[in-house]
């Protein structure tokens, strides 16, 4: 059974919508800002240093737990449907998972769409991981993660990097990915009363801004259209509740096919990303030590 302090996200999710069905016109600036939000879930982690900086013209935010590891990397793209999120609303998460790590987190401030639309973001976080090689990380000790738009760009940005033929991350993360740009999972349907925020209407609306026109099969767009050979070791955590699970459940199977080393694990009960919950519900804490201890050896870390 859920937890009681799982509640709030839903609570949350609850008035998004609820907001969003009052307001049809909101203006975008109004609507990023409420979504900021999403960041008021969390504890703060403690003992986490927070520092901006110019990754080549792509902003970021270095999340840096004392005492961890300044060789290792996490390079963390947010959700926010590709329109808002930001590195700011997601840094208490990132950071969570950075300490539990025990490395150092990049988080990437791509441009969002309307005004960056594909393939803007993911040549944004292309940029940020090329930024990371130059200033010497290596790349078998750097793993991508973000979450719902970002856990797609944690994988298209490894498929960018590939096809320009760029020594590749050793593992990837994905939280709740929101692949599919023509929202056709059975599960948008079976999960559409439980889930409290990822409605249809919703993410299609999302996805056309995003897409500015381009195919919604686009690979770097849509990664169950794209050829997953050669990605490296991925572990993708995903709620059982929410509309978006058939996403991930379709990218393991492909995957699977590709020889690609794949792991889904499903939260039962839980909304999308409720990762942003850590340090206040145990689940939330699970899935971030879960994820910390599988990606750990993976990108040489004891």
């Amino acid at each position: 059974m859920a937890s009681n302090q799982s509640n709030a996200i839903k609570v949350l999710y609850s008035h998004f919508l609820k907001t969003f069905g009052e307001n049809p016109d909101m203006p975008l600036p109004e609507m990023r800002s409420l979504m900021e939000h999403v960041g008021d879930l969390g504890a703060e982690p403690g003992e986490v240093d927070y520092i901006e900086v110019d990754c080549s013209g792509v902003p970021g935010m270095w999340a840096i737990p004392k005492h961890s590891s300044d060789r290792h990397v996490l390079l963390c793209t947010h959700g926010g449907g590709y329109i808002a999120g930001s590195m700011y609303s997601h840094r208490k998460m990132f950071g969570h998972l950075a300490k539990a790590t025990g490395c150092r987190a990049l988080i990437v401030h791509y441009g969002r769409a309307p005004e960056n639309p594909h393939p803007g973001p993911v040549n944004d976080c292309l940029s940020a991981y090329e930024w990371l090689l130059r200033q010497g990380y290596h790349a078998a000790n750097i793993a991508t993660t973000g979450d719902s738009a970002g856990g797609s760009l944690s994988t298209a940005v490894i498929l960018a990097a590939r096809d320009k033929g760029l020594p590749l991350p050793a593992a990837s993360m994905p939280m709740c990915p929101w692949y599919d740009m023509e929202n056709s999972g059975a599960s948008m349907t079976v999960n559409d009363a439980k889930d409290c925020l990822v409605k249809k209407s919703v993410v299609d609306g999302m996805a056309e801004g995003f897409l500015g026109g381009a195919s919604k099969r686009d690979p770097l767009a849509n990664p169950l259209w794209a050829n997953l050979n050669g990605l490296p070791p991925t572990y993708i955590t995903v709620g059982g509740d929410e509309t978006l699970l058939d996403d991930s459940l379709r990218f393991e199977k492909r995957a699977k096919k590709a020889g690609v080393d794949i792991k889904v694990d499903i939260f039962p009960e839980m909304q999308h990303v409720w990762h942003f919950m850590a340090g206040e519900a145990p689940e939330a804490n699970q899935a971030v030590q879960q994820m910390a201890q599988w990606v750990k050896p993976r990108i040489g870390l004891k």
